[in-house]
């Protein structure tokens, strides 16, 4: 049992996309019983419910592929002021989406949070793609493929829309299972410090060494740890709910050995869940899935089912 508390942040955005149905993925992660899952591990579990923004006006842009500018402006406004406003308290959020478009509002958010309190912001970004399209050189036009060029200060939106609220050091993000990218992402992300590791380097040298190591990084910042799970990470042969699939992701027992190594960190303090689309599911495999890795996440283990406290 533990003090901690969680809040379940539901944002059913999938305007970042041409295809529909992320929206319902908050819904398929309460049916699937996040809530009583967390609960069950001796959490005290908030579920805020549902955030929706609605846009002031259209947002033009010149390259016409891009859509939906101002649904992402308006979702960035909003889950910025909700972490404002409800995660002072200590509790480990988790934000459910959605396309991954919405983590350009929450990791800004968090970062200016971290650096109230004087702390540096880290993620480990779970995902086939690098997400570094900027509006130049996107070719679908799709917001969800440019948060985290949104959250370093690279996306070349801020004369369109307000940027980010506090970036993130590139050289404080980690991206695993990578496999889908495009050469214009791979030409900018060479220029940065962000530590990439694709399926290659993961299939030769294993999956337990990069995370690890990236953890000791967090512990010697004396940092928090965001963990963004998009499900196309894992291969859509165990998660087929997702839009954007990609073949040869990670298997089931290491996403598995992932989140427990996260756990045993204890240094986790926020986690978002995107891309889930349950219109693409069967039978619900997908959201159970994600439903059973936030639990080892936090804490549910074979042999030792003691809960130990995720930081806060």
């Amino acid at each position: 049992m533990t003090d901690k508390s969680i809040v379940l942040v539901g944002v059913p955005a999938d305007t970042g996309s041409w295809r529909k149905g992320c929206l319902m993925g908050p819904d398929a992660l309460r049916t699937a019983n996040i809530f009583e899952v967390l609960s069950g591990l001796g959490f005290v579990v908030w579920d805020a419910g549902d955030l929706h923004a609605e846009p002031a006006g259209p947002i033009e842009y010149a390259n016409d592929k891009v859509h939906h500018l101002a649904d992402f402006a308006a979702m960035i406004s909003s889950l910025d002021n909700f972490c404002r406003d409800n995660l002072k308290d200590g509790h480990v959020p988790i934000f459910m989406g959605g396309d991954h478009s919405i983590a350009a509002g929450f990791l800004p958010a968090l970062a200016r949070s971290a650096r109230e309190e004087k702390a540096e912001q880290f993620v480990l970004w779970l995902d086939a793609h690098t997400d570094f399209q900027t509006l130049e050189t996107t070719d679908s036009g799709n917001l969800h493929g440019m948060p985290v060029a949104y959250i370093t200060g690279d996306s070349g939106l801020e004369d369109i829309i307000p940027g980010p609220s506090d970036r993130i050091k590139p050289e404080n993000i980690c991206m695993l299972g990578i496999r889908s990218v495009d050469p214009a992402e791979r030409d900018r992300i060479a220029r940065t410090a962000i530590d990439v590791h694709d399926m290659r380097a993961i299939d030769e040298f294993g999956i337990a060494a990069p995370v690890r190591a990236f953890i000791n990084r967090v512990r010697e910042a004396k940092g928090r740890l965001h963990v963004s799970l998009d499900v196309d990470f894992l291969d859509p042969e165990i998660a087929p709910a997702v839009g954007t699939t990609v073949p040869g992701g990670v298997n089931f027992r290491e996403a598995h050995m992932i989140m427990e190594i996260l756990y045993e960190s204890g240094l986790v303090t926020s986690l978002d869940v995107s891309e889930l689309n349950p219109f693409l599911d069967v039978r619900g495999k997908t959201s159970k899935l994600i439903v059973d890795l936030v639990a080892s996440l936090f804490g549910r283990q074979v042999l030792n089912p003691v809960t130990r406290s995720i930081q806060s």
